[in-house]
């Protein structure tokens, strides 16, 4: 029994100094602090900054009216009241104002034709024709929303008026049978930043942490050759004790990350953030454990200090569309799902959104939360077996350098 106690003393011993040997490796290292704090810090703010003003407004239209009637100038007055457009004036004829769009004077163009009132006068639809600059989704949306919107109401105008011409003048016979009321959940602004930043900022923590984990891999894998295979500056623990001491340290640092990432970003900019902070934190707290063990995991590619960039730096843009912001999960083929199913991040994404712009609590996020604790301790075995492995080869190569010494 008293031997069992001083093995557990011992290893607590060896856990404690692999953690403050890791503190020591992590703040001498100006590559790690870059990744560890630079990164989470900066990234939020660049990308949000760059994503505001969220909606486009104003954006400039050219009009080309074949119809001159008071019907078409009042068409073109409403279409010019929407806050999404603003109609820089008339051209004289469509190729006038296909030369503005190319010099970029303009973004679309709407063409009426001659036959608009005569159509509207005898109780036909009128066709208008809108050219739209694709170079930009977002301008797309925009129009289309501010002319669609002008279409119901346009259309509106005119039944009730045709309806009192035939003289059935009654209460309530204006307007559309039923009127369509638009509620946008989690994303009250329809902005691009309040979309995507809650899921992008997620990825941020992951792959920041596998950067740094990485790039002190690559350190140690250096040293490594230099010592015939061992690491002067790493701590004699068992592997267990190596592995969590390291966690430790990095979840240390992460905690106060973390709390800013979820909370302090959206609301600087105004974002969603209506689920409860504690149980966000609570969600996130797998994400950052799993990582962790991911980013140890995947540090057996990693040969060189340099290599953890491209390694990461790679797999950034592929998580990212894995993580269904782009596109939806089940729409991809099986084998990419179930390529997303192994990276942590995915299922942050997935269940932080939830929470964070549709007020889900942590109950209710069950599935994904539950999915990265599995995938938290399927790293940590991955990540002892690295270890593993790493000592067995410094081991071999010490005995065949003996051996031909």
């Amino acid at each position: 029994m008293i031997r069992f106690f001083h093995n557990i003393k011992s290893w607590t011993a060896s856990l404690l100094r692999v953690t403050a040997n890791e503190f020591r490796l992590v703040f001498k290292d100006q590559g790690v602090l870059l990744f560890f704090f630079f990164l989470p810090l900066v990234y939020p703010v660049i990308y949000t900054l760059i994503y505001n003003p969220e909606v486009p407004r104003d954006l400039a239209v050219a009009v080309v009216d074949n119809c001159r009637s008071s019907q078409s100038r009042e068409l073109v007055r409403h279409i010019d009241a929407t806050p999404e457009i603003h109609i820089i004036g008339y051209a004289s004829s469509l190729e006038e104002a296909r030369r503005w769009k190319n010099e970029k004077a303009c973004y679309g163009i709407l063409e009426i034709p001659a036959d608009y009132s005569h159509k509207l006068g005898r109780g036909e639809q009128a066709n208008v024709q809108f050219y739209s600059d694709m170079s930009l989704l977002l301008r797309y949306r925009s129009f289309m929303s501010a002319l669609t919107d002008v279409q119901l109401a346009t259309g509106a105008e005119i039944r009730s008026q045709l309806i009192n011409d035939a003289g059935i003048i009654g209460q309530g016979m204006g307007g559309t049978p039923v009127e369509n009321q638009s509620f946008m959940l989690g994303d009250t602004e329809q902005g691009f930043a309040s979309f995507v930043i809650p899921g992008i900022v997620i990825l941020i923590l992951q792959q920041s942490l596998v950067l740094g984990i990485t790039m002190l891999a690559g350190t140690s894998a250096d040293r490594r050759r230099r010592n015939r295979g061992y690491d002067p500056e790493q701590v004699d623990a068992p592997v267990g004790a190596t592995i969590l001491g390291k966690t430790f340290c990095y979840m240390f640092i992460y905690i106060p990350l973390v709390l800013y990432i979820i909370h302090f970003i959206p609301v600087m900019f105004n974002l969603p953030h209506i689920g409860d902070l504690w149980d966000c934190f609570l969600f996130v707290m797998p994400l950052v454990v799993a990582s962790i063990f991911f980013g140890m995991t995947v540090s057996v590619l990693v040969k060189e200090r340099e290599m953890s960039l491209v390694v990461v730096v790679f797999t950034s843009v592929v998580f990212l569309f894995l993580s269904g912001l782009t596109w939806p999960r089940y729409a991809m083929n099986d084998l990419w799902v179930w390529v997303g199913n192994a990276v942590p991040a995915i299922w942050g994404v997935e269940g932080f959104i939830r929470m964070n712009s549709n007020g889900a609590s942590l109950a209710g996020n069950w599935h994904p939360y539950m999915a990265m604790w599995i995938l938290a301790a399927i790293y940590f075995v991955t990540a002892c077996l690295v270890e593993w492995c790493k000592r067995r080869r410094a081991v071999v190569q010490n005995e065949r350098y003996l051996q031909n010494g």
